[in-house]
Formats: C-alpha cells, structure tokens, sequence
C-alpha cells in the first residue's frame, strides 16, 4: 500500500508522467540532457524528475563513459520491475501462476490448450479494436494493417516496434516488454503462448500467416526484446 501512494505521488505531476512514458518508448538509455532537450526544461528540473522516478523503481540508472572525453554520464531506462497500482491490493500475478500450472500439469493437452487460448485472445483483441473503430479491414493496405497490429500490440503494453520492407514483403516484428515476463523464468512454455498471442494479431489482419522466431527475451543470449519475422502477400 505504501508503494502504491508513493508511486501514484510521482506520477501525478504531468511532465513526470510524460517523461517516463518517453523513456518506456525509447528501448535504450536516455541521459538528463536528452530529456531536458525533449521537454524544453533545464536540466536541473530533468534531473529531479527522473531520480523521483528512480526513487520509487520505475527507472534504473548507471554511470557510464560517452567516449567523447570528460567525466562520466548518467544513463536511465526502465527498470525491470512491474509496476501494478491496485486499491485495494489485488494478487492477479498469484492468479495467473495457480492457472497456468494447473494448465501445464496436463501436460502436452494443457500446453496445446495455451496456444490456443493465445491465438484467440490475439485474434479477437484486433477484431474488437478495427470494430471499435468502424474500419472495413477489406479496405486497409498492408502498411495501415501493420500500423494497427502496432497499436494493438500497444494496448497489450508489449512495447512493439515493426519493420516492413515494400520490395520483398518482409515484416520484422520485435516487442520490447513481455506480458508474462515475472512467470516465463519457470514456465518456457509462456513463450510459446505468446507467440500465438501475436500470430493471433497478424491471423486476423492478414489471414492464416507463420510468425518466425529470430530471438526471445528468455534466450541464453542477452536480448532486451523478443524477435520475429514473416512474409506478406502485395
């Protein structure tokens, strides 16, 4: 609870709020300056309101060299720690895991029934948003199709960042945030779920299509995001 007021305290200052939504959308390090720069504040002020962010854990920061000479700069970036506000205090987290592993106990029937459910809830998460919006999907072009998969993946809070090649009909999907990222460590096959979830975005605005996977978070390599491409039809 006391976490809880601490955090809604920060974000109730407008430019605050906004400077952390910035740094969520950037997928690198951010400096003072660059956000003083952005927000057309000094960078004393810029300074205070990130460290209020790093005060209550929604940001991390490290010192590091530029390579241009002169003293060491301070680099910041979302921390890796979720952020649930909930009043009153609501396990939903707990939840998940007692659902999940009783659907992985089943075994190879539990798992299938997790890819399934994936791919639904993405195909019909995109489904009521072109509704929603009163949009003729027959009449969209790729690239409107792709914008939208974007949004709605945006709305799933995945961080996503798409790609598309005109000439060869290459999409490069990438999310930066991972929905299940606090469950995935013991349960691989959340991976496998979300990757349906996100065939389930692009089955919808593009028909039956195979998502390749270039990498995953929960790889041995280090990556900061999860990775796929596909082809599709001009």
């Amino acid at each position: 609870m006391e976490q809880t007021l601490k955090i809604t305290g920060v974000l109730s200052d407008p430019t605050r709020y906004s400077i952390y939504q910035y740094v969520a959308k950037q997928h690198r390090d951010i400096t003072v300056q660059e956000i003083a720069d952005a927000f057309e504040i000094h960078a004393n002020v810029a300074r205070l309101h990130l460290t209020k962010l790093e005060d209550v854990n929604m940001l991390i920061s490290e010192t590091k060299k530029t390579g241009k000479g002169g003293r060491p700069s301070r680099f910041y970036r979302l921390s890796d720690e979720v952020v649930s506000l909930q009043f009153p205090y609501r396990d939903y987290q707990k939840l998940s895991e007692i659902a999940i592993d009783t659907l992985l106990s089943l075994g190879e029937v539990g798992q299938k029934a997790l890819v399934e459910t994936g791919r639904k809830f993405g195909y019909e998460a995109s489904k009521n948003y072109l509704q929603n919006l009163n949009l003729n999907l027959a009449s969209l072009s790729n690239e409107e199709k792709l914008n939208h998969i974007k949004t709605v993946a945006l709305q799933q809070g995945l961080n996503p960042e798409i790609h598309y090649d005109k000439d060869s009909h290459e999409v490069n999907f990438r999310i930066y945030n991972c929905t299940f990222k606090e469950l995935v460590p013991e349960r691989l096959s959340l991976c496998k779920m979300h990757q349906a979830l996100i065939n389930g975005f692009f089955d919808f605005f593009f028909n039956e299509i195979t998502l390749n996977k270039d990498s995953y978070m929960s790889d041995d390599v280090d990556y900061s995001f999860c990775s796929y491409n596909t082809l599709i039809l001009p």
